[in-house]
C-alpha cells in the first residue's frame, strides 16, 4: 500500500472566515464542496469543515484522510494487518473512500481510485 499524502482535518465555526488564513498559510486556493450535510474546503494539506453538530460528528470522528494510490488494495492490506472496515469503499464527490479503524483505535478515511 502506498500513502501519497495525509490530510489534517479541522472543524471551524465559520468556513468563510477560516479559509483565507489557510489559503495564505499554504499558498493554495480552497476547493469547496458539500457532503452529507457538511460544508468542506480542501486547502493544501488541510480539510476544513463546518455544519450542524449531528452531521459534523461523522466527519470529526475521523482522525485524518489518507490519500492512497489504490483504494481496494489499501483496504485489503490494512484489514489483513488488523484494521476493521467501518465503512466499505463508496463513491464521493472527490473519488472513492472507505473508513477504517486501525488496531490501536485511530479511525482514518482512505481516499483513492
Amino acid at each position: 500500500m502506498t500513502i501519497d499524502s495525509v490530510i489534517a482535518r479541522q472543524r471551524v465555526e465559520d468556513l468563510d472566515a477560516a479559509i483565507p488564513f489557510y489559503e495564505r498559510l499554504t499558498g493554495r486556493t480552497a476547493d469547496r464542496f458539500e457532503f452529507a450535510g457538511v460544508r468542506l474546503a480542501a486547502v493544501g494539506p488541510f480539510l476544513l469543515f463546518c455544519g450542524p453538530d449531528e452531521a459534523v460528528r461523522r466527519v470529526a470522528a475521523v482522525s485524518a484522510t489518507l490519500v492512497v494510490t489504490d483504494l481496494a488494495a489499501a483496504v485489503e492490506e490494512a484489514a489483513a494487518a488488523g484494521a476493521t472496515v467501518v465503512m466499505p469503499a463508496q463513491p464521493t464527490p472527490n473519488g472513492r473512500r472507505a473508513v477504517l479503524r486501525h488496531p490501536h483505535g485511530g479511525v482514518y478515511e482512505y481516499v483513492g481510485p
